[in-house]
């Protein structure tokens, strides 16, 4: 018997609890980083070196980050399911974890590109980004991040994922982020669906869902035994 699919969306709340910071829970600042200056194209144009600056920081405070049981948990549905984890965070904690099918909705904090080239994405690990770095066009390397005012290129990809979903889980995100908060609308409505979250997240509808109103490691743990 084929195991069932299993999707995880995943968000900040769960690499919350490995000691990421999260824009949301700290007012739209990061350390003392305005979001739009430091997290938008716009933001790039105007000032590079700060962006670069942000994310070699985020980078190197990723190296000395682990992953937590919430990760560990999700690893774990893997022996009994089929999983597919679709996440809006922009670390590696998932697949330290053991995870095996991740997709980034946001990017990747450890892999670069040409800022002319959408295709060109490197794997730099927990390097920096200097402003003098190229690509192999010659162009200057940035964070293969989705910056706020960009397309979300893997989105059309997730949506896909979601609708052949048998279970659907979300944990750690609020849904309140467009075009990510969408992709619960592609899910079938007879399959089981969890929403994982010590409050109460902004969803258009309850009806369907079970609600673990716990935080990322204690909701997974129940979770599994729901299942």
């Amino acid at each position: 018997m084929q195991n069932k699919h299993l999707v995880v969306l995943s968000g900040a709340g769960v690499s919350a609890e490995s000691g990421l910071a999260t824009f949301r829970d700290s007012g739209g600042l990061w350390k003392g980083y305005d979001v739009h200056e430091v997290a938008s194209i716009d933001g790039w144009y105007q000032n590079p070196a700060k962006v670069l600056d942000f994310y070699n920081l985020r980078r190197r405070q990723l190296k000395d980050t682990s992953p937590n049981i919430a990760h560990q948990r999700i690893a774990e549905l893997e022996e009994h399911f089929s999983v597919s984890v679709i996440t809006q965070n922009v670390d590696n904690l998932h697949e330290r974890a053991g995870s095996t099918n991740v997709v980034h909705l946001h990017g990747e904090l450890t892999k670069a590109r040409s800022v002319a080239d959408t295709n060109s994405e490197i794997d730099i690990g927990y390097s920096d980004i200097n402003p003098e770095d190229r690509a192999s066009d010659g162009n200057q390397l940035r964070p293969a991040i989705v910056w706020f005012g960009e397309m979300v290129p893997m989105i059309e990809v997730a949506a896909e994922i979601v609708s052949k979903a048998d279970i659907l889980v979300v944990i750690g995100t609020s849904l309140a982020v467009y075009p990510a908060a969408g992709l619960i609308h592609y899910s079938r409505e007879d399959i089981r669906k969890f929403i994982i979250d010590p409050g109460v997240p902004e969803l258009m509808s309850y009806q369907g869902w079970h609600h673990i109103q716990k935080r990322a490691s204690e909701g997974m743990s129940e979770l599994i035994k729901e299942l």
